[in-house]
Formats: structure tokens, C-alpha cells, sequence
């Protein structure tokens, strides 16, 4: 084999695709042979039809998901969940309306499931041109109204793990309000991917109606049924719960503050930053969370050469530590120090 990439198995097979890699001069050609070889695997795999299925379409959705969001990659945007039948004159869908609209106010676009509810009132908060919707086929729901005018923004999807996986990696924030089944499931997901370093440090706000008692309730049940048995207690700072619409929107955008991204590089973590605090901050950020670090201390550091390559963030600054890669909400109150700064 002459190619990048695992061989498919068959000689003849492993040629072809060398050839269109090189022909078409696609980029990322390793991983692009890499999709195809385990499609002809599959087939060796014997693998039945109604699974085909499901793989062509998990990846025939993430496609068209990947091309539609690329063109708003460097556009920070929060995803709104909350329940469908939620009334337009409720507090609730205001809330929606006014937290959407507030976010678009502050360059934010918004995503939301593109159904009724409080995921109608995050589109009309946000605006239409400010606004995606990332749809799940239901029987009893019909195609959201509100994009007929504009469609490359709505996004539908067959499956659900397909449509979370979207919401989580396409945004920088997230508000939870109150819901069903599903709010509550996607709330118990995000936090698990925040909680176990699946997904990148991001803000979560769960908002009530004024005086609602909806999240409350729900933390209560958490610190009393999981905490320390369960969970770490601090895991719970992973979250903000309020029921004021200035304050949920101030925790998503403030996250940023100073924070930008995280990278792992060679076996240490790196965050990148608008400015790096001097040293003495460092000798005291090392100590104030020395429990989350393997060895050593936090340092400034410059742009790895993989960076520098991929032309990843290069203009930030950056301190690097070397993370146990299990204390995330640790981390997240490491991440709340630098803000501060």
C-alpha cells in the first residue's frame, strides 16, 4: 500500500483508493481513506443492512450539519433547551425571548431544537439570521415556521444521538429551562461530557421563571441523592442556577472573559488566554490548585509547533499544567480565576 491509512484488506482495493486521494488532492486524505476503509470493513463484517442504514445516515446528517455551521465557526453560539409546550404567554417563553435577544445583542447566534415552545421563543428572540435550528423528525411535530423564509440554518435530524452531538459541539454555552424527558436528559448528558472531559469546559445556567422552583428542586435532589456518593460535590459548580435573565446571560458571556480554548499538548493541558497572569499569580494559581495537578506547577508557555502549524489561536497567550485529567470542575474553577484576573 502506498497510501496513508490502514489497508482495507484488498490489494486491489487499497490502489484505487491511493489513487482518488491523490487525484482529487483532498485534504486530510488519511482520514477521509480512513472513512471509506471502514465502510468496506463493514461489508467483510457482514454487517446487516438495517445497521448500513443507521451508519449512512448518522453520517449523511453529520455532513450536512458539519457544512452548515462552518460557515459561523468563529461566531460564538449558546444552545437553549427547554420544553415544547411551553405557551407563548407563559413567563417562561418571555424569559426565552428576552435571554435569546440579549445574547444576539452581544454577537452570540443562538441554536435550538427548532421545535414549539421555548425553543420557538429562542428564535424569535434571537432573530432569524442570528438563529439555527437543529431538528428532530417527530411524528406529532411539524417543520418550525419560522425558518420557511431562510432554510440553510435548520438543520433536521432522524436521530437524536446525531442532534446532541451537534448541540454540544457546535456551542460555547448553554441555558437550561424547565422541560420534560428531554431537557432533562440533555442536562444530564451535557454535564456528564463536562464532568468526565468529553467536551470542552463550557457555561451551563439552568433559568426559572422568576420565583420558579423547577432547578431548585432538581439541585436539591442532586445534593441529597447523589453528591459525594455519587458524584464529587463540587461537581455542582459545573452549573449556575438563577432565575434572573442578566444574570444567566452575564455567566455564559463572561466565561470568556479571559478564557478562550484548551489543548492538550504532549501529555500537558494548555489554555489558551487573552492575557497570561505574571508569575506570582502562577505561584499562587499552583498552589490554590495543586490538587488537580499530576507534577510540577502552572507556567506561561508559547505556542506549540502543532499550533503553530494549524495556525491554532498562535496570537493567544497561554499557560500550561500538567492536569489529572479528572478534576473538570476544578478546572472550571480554575478557568473562573483566570477570568478574574
Amino acid at each position: 500500500m502506498t497510501g496513508a491509512g490502514r489497508p482495507s484488506g484488498f490489494e486491489a482495493l487499497d490502489r484505487d483508493l491511493d489513487e482518488l486521494v491523490r487525484t482529487h488532492a483532498i485534504a486530510d486524505a488519511d482520514l477521509i481513506r480512513e472513512l471509506l476503509v471502514t465502510g468496506v470493513r463493514m461489508a467483510e463484517d457482514h454487517t446487516s443492512r438495517g445497521d448500513l442504514k443507521i451508519a449512512t445516515a448518522a453520517i449523511r446528517e453529520m455532513r450536512r450539519a458539519f457544512a452548515a455551521f462552518a460557515p459561523y465557526r468563529s461566531v460564538r453560539k449558546v444552545s437553549i433547551f427547554g420544553s415544547a409546550r411551553t405557551v407563548p404567554d407563559s413567563a417562561l417563553y418571555r424569559q426565552t425571548v428576552d435571554l435569546a435577544a440579549r445574547m444576539a445583542e452581544r454577537d452570540w447566534m443562538v441554536i435550538t431544537g427548532a421545535g414549539p415552545g421555548i425553543m420557538r421563543a429562542g428564535v424569535e428572540g434571537a432573530g432569524i439570521g442570528n438563529a439555527f435550528g437543529v431538528s428532530i423528525r417527530l411524528p406529532f411535530e411539524t417543520a418550525a415556521p419560522e425558518f420557511d423564509g431562510d432554510r440553510t440554518r435548520l438543520i433536521p435530524f432522524r436521530y437524536f444521538f446525531t442532534r446532541k452531538l451537534m448541540f454540544m459541539k457546535e456551542s460555547s454555552g448553554f441555558v437550561l429551562l424547565p422541560g420534560g424527558f428531554g431537557t432533562l436528559d440533555e442536562c444530564f448528558e451535557l454535564l456528564t461530557l463536562l464532568q468526565t472531559g468529553k467536551s470542552v469546559p463550557a457555561p451551563v445556567v439552568l433559568l426559572d421563571e422568576p420565583g420558579g422552583t423547577y432547578w431548585s428542586r432538581w439541585v436539591e435532589f442532586i445534593r441529597h441523592e447523589l453528591a459525594e456518593e455519587y458524584i464529587a460535590t463540587h461537581d455542582l459548580d459545573l452549573v449556575r442556577v438563577t432565575d434572573d435573565v442578566g444574570v444567566a446571560v452575564d455567566e455564559v458571556t463572561s466565561f470568556y472573559a479571559n478564557y478562550h480554548s484548551i489543548r492538550f499538548v504532549e501529555g500537558r493541558l494548555v489554555i489558551r488566554l487573552q492575557r497570561a497572569p505574571g508569575p506570582d499569580r502562577l505561584d499562587d494559581l499552583s498552589a490554590a490548585f495543586e490538587d488537580i495537578l499530576v507534577s510540577g506547577r502552572i507556567t506561561a508557555v508559547e505556542a506549540d509547533a502543532r499550533e503553530i502549524a494549524e495556525r491554532d489561536a498562535v496570537e493567544l497567550d497561554r499557560v500550561s499544567l500538567h492536569f489529572d485529567r479528572r478534576g473538570w470542575a476544578r478546572l472550571r474553577h480554575l478557568i473562573d480565576a483566570l477570568n478574574a484576573d
